[in-house]
């Protein structure tokens, strides 16, 4: 059964980059936009698995840095001619701590 995890302050997940947040088997990646939005999705490109936390922040998006696919934080889904998708995390924020939904 999923629940909220207390994971850090949103002040600890830099502006235009990433944090990351290993959890069991799986490598999340916290991301944080110019905008200060907060992204939690998997760390691998549906790609050839590369490392999303080694990626550009732009916008609601982040650029693999193995191939240039850019993936939409939002939905985990490659954009434009690219298919594919990561997994998304719920997440919340209260009081400046970020909750993610595990």
């Amino acid at each position: 059964m999923k629940t909220w995890k207390k994971i850090t302050n949103i002040n600890d997940i830099p502006l235009m980059g990433s944090r990351i947040l290993q959890y069991k088997e799986e490598e999340i990646v916290l991301f944080k936009n110019r905008k200060e939005e907060i992204f939690v999705i998997n760390n691998v490109c549906p790609h050839k698995q590369g490392k999303l936390s080694e990626g550009l922040v732009h916008g609601k998006n982040v650029t693999c840095p193995l191939h240039n696919w850019d993936i939409n934080l939002e939905t985990g889904e490659a954009l434009g001619s690219d298919s594919g998708c990561t997994q998304v995390y719920e997440s919340k924020i209260e009081e400046e701590m970020l909750y993610v939904l595990l």
